[in-house]
């Protein structure tokens, strides 16, 4: 049955099935959101266009051998030519809402750190799954740390503080289910209280302070720079149990609400669908987070399990912090929600990364685990 499933493709698809299924309900419900209805600034259509788009990608990456990613030279080289793109970015990129995140082609846009997700979860895979065995020794913990600090600064730099939180999590989410010493956690907790407050002096620019503050008393600035937050939190409260009906967002179609389908997708959905609509979106997210964790409890090698769990902490991590933000619990820091917020990049980034899952699951499932472990350390 193992070799059926390897060589039919349509088989290999249908195996993890929820992996795309999942997906494409959250990604149409997103676009159900975003669409004024009879606007001619809807952003529905296109998006439709990056659903194609990201599914081919899905579909590519699942289909083919993706075992390759487990090879130190293909892991190094992306994470160089990540650092690249991020350094070119801060030189030569023009400024878009205040941040040098976007390559900008005519009319498409590619920021660099979302494929980058893929490749810094490969790469802190790859470390810790070489040396399990010494994960007692704190250098590790140093070690991957360094690689993770490079791009953070990059992305702080620009200055992006959403996605360097989101790198952030993904590096500590690895770090703990590496198998990490109590004693340790404590030192990496208290480094984190150190960073933050250095980051809170020194890092940080004088709106993301602004933004902070305005979230720890978001009554002082409500038409300023707690505008955003105030009118998503009035979004998500106005929906009540059933919501509005679709379409009939006051909040996010009158444009009281900014940026409704990318940073606050999530309040303007509650808007509209109601606590039942928020419950329902939850779940599914719970189903796909289920489901990659029980792929990842039965991967063929080590770095097939922490690959797959740093995408869980990728998508937990986005839809906490967009969910918390758009709820009024976290500073507003500009991130998106898997799969349903407006936008190619993260899209792609994210149904390649699901894509990329299903195909070592499959691979893992036609090969021996101890000819799984001599593949891997190749």
């Amino acid at each position: 049955m193992s070799e059926q499933v390897r060589q039919n493709p349509l088989r290999a698809l249908l195996a993890e099935w929820q992996l795309f299924v999942i997906p494409i309900a959250l990604s149409l419900l997103g676009i159900l959101t975003m669409d004024p209805f009879g606007s001619a600034s809807s952003l529905a259509s296109k998006q439709f266009i990056w659903l194609g788009m990201a599914l081919v990608a899905y579909f590519i990456t699942a289909t083919i051998d993706m075992r390759f990613i487990r090879r130190t030279p293909v892991i190094i080289t992306g994470y160089v030519v990540l650092l690249g793109l991020l350094l070119v970015l801060l030189v030569a990129a023009h400024a878009v809402m205040g941040a040098k995140s976007w390559f900008t082609f005519g009319g498409f846009s590619l920021q660099p750190a979302d494929p980058g997700k893929i490749i810094f979860i490969a790469l802190i895979a790859k470390y810790f799954s070489r040396r399990h065995m010494e994960i007692g020794d704190f250098r590790h913990i140093l070690v991957s740390g360094a690689y993770a600090a490079a791009p953070i600064l990059l992305l702080l730099l620009q200055p992006d503080l959403g996605t360097a939180v989101i790198f952030s999590a993904i590096w500590f989410g690895m770090v703990l289910v590496s198998g990490i010493s109590k004693k340790h956690l404590v030192i990496v907790f208290a480094c984190g209280i150190v960073a933050l407050a250095g980051l809170w002096f020194g890092g940080l620019h004088d709106y993301q302070r602004a933004r902070i503050m305005t979230f720890v008393n978001p009554a002082s600035d409500i038409h300023g720079r707690g505008y955003n937050a105030y009118q998503a939190t009035v979004a998500a409260g106005s929906g009540q149990l059933l919501g509005k009906g679709i379409g009939y967002g006051t909040q996010s179609k009158l444009r009281f609400l900014p940026e409704y389908e990318t940073d606050f997708v999530f309040a303007a959905f509650a808007e509209e669908w109601g606590f039942v609509g928020i419950a329902l979106v939850l779940l599914l997210y719970g189903l796909l987070l289920a489901r990659l964790l029980a792929i990842a409890g039965r991967s063929a090698t080590n770095f097939d399990a922490l690959f797959t769990i740093g995408v869980v902490i990728l998508i937990g991590a986005h839809v906490f912090i967009h969910a918390g933000i758009n709820l009024g619990m976290l500073p507003v820091t500009g991130t998106t929600i898997p799969f349903m917020s407006y936008g190619g990049s993260h899209l792609l980034m994210e149904y390649g990364a699901l894509g990329i899952v299903a195909s070592l699951a499959r691979e893992g499932r036609t090969v021996p685990r101890e000819r799984a472990g001599q593949e891997f350390f190749s």
